[in-house]
């Protein structure tokens, strides 16, 4: 559990329980929490895309709901970790290739995640025989829950932690040093996770025009991410970056908003 601990300044801060990373071992099979995280977000994904195939109104089967997510994990799988491989951390990983496979160790990027699941949602549209917005509108608001659990096993394995802060809520986090920082994990499964589910959710119970609800999650997920990042340790290896002041994450976001923009105020007859 969640510690309380005094400093030197007389504030009270968060110990985290520094967490062991392996959450269950089955004889030689470990499970690690970052791992764990993620199957939980897909099984959460699971069940709300089966309740929504469900109604009558809809035109889904909840067997294609099933071959959806297993395109969506597998985009999210390799376009994550080869995004962050390119984004973040190439340098390192063409000197140490095989640690591309060390799955269990943590990074992986949401934007080269976004692009996997762009490109597995074309091929899946193409399979199925409906309309790339069509896909992409019904996956949106069932995203933020995987997204939450994520940023959840962020905070458990101490990585992407926050920059240093005196906030009652700080978090001291024993991998990282002896100072308090912002949860900036928590932010993210906050934003980019609850709220975020709960806005599209409510959004995409209507009818709405193709690629409204991909839309409004592309500029829920950048404005979150953006405002996150400024509470947010940047990475050691890049630093700050445009201006001395924006990190890669930011920059990454920019072309989601623009483009979540253009499909929320583009003439809704146009189809894709």
């Amino acid at each position: 559990m969640l510690e309380y601990v005094q400093n030197s300044g007389r504030r009270f801060m968060v110990q985290h329980p520094n967490f062991d990373p392996i959450a269950i071992s089955i004889g030689p099979v470990s499970i690690h929490w970052y791992g764990l995280m993620y199957l939980i977000g897909f099984a959460a994904g699971v069940s709300l895309g089966v309740y929504r195939a469900n109604k009558q109104s809809s035109d889904w089967t909840k067997d294609q709901v099933w071959d959806l997510l297993f395109y969506v994990a597998m985009g999210v799988i390799l376009g994550g970790r080869l995004g962050y491989v390119l984004f973040y951390k190439f340098s390192y990983y063409l000197s140490n290739p095989i640690e591309i496979f060390y799955l269990w160790q943590g990074g992986m990027s949401f934007h080269g995640g976004l692009i996997g699941v762009i490109v597995a949602m074309i091929l899946f549209a193409k399979k199925i025989d409906k309309t790339f917005w069509n896909v992409t509108d019904f996956l949106a608001p069932l995203v933020p829950i995987g997204l939450g659990t994520g940023r959840i096993g962020n905070f458990i394995n101490q990585e992407l932690w926050g920059g240093i802060t005196h906030v009652p809520w700080a978090v001291i986090f024993p991998a990282a040093d002896k100072f308090p920082r912002h949860p900036s994990q928590l932010y993210e499964a906050i934003l980019e996770g609850l709220l975020l589910f709960l806005v599209l959710w409510w959004y995409s119970s209507k009818p709405r025009s193709p690629g409204k609800v991909s839309g409004l999650f592309l500029i829920g997920y950048a404005i979150s991410r953006f405002c996150v990042e400024f509470f947010r340790e940047p990475d050691a290896h890049l630093g700050y970056l445009a201006f001395g002041w924006f990190t890669m994450g930011q920059l990454l976001t920019l072309p989601m908003l623009i483009l979540g923009c253009w499909l929320m105020w583009r003439k809704s007859g146009q189809h894709t």
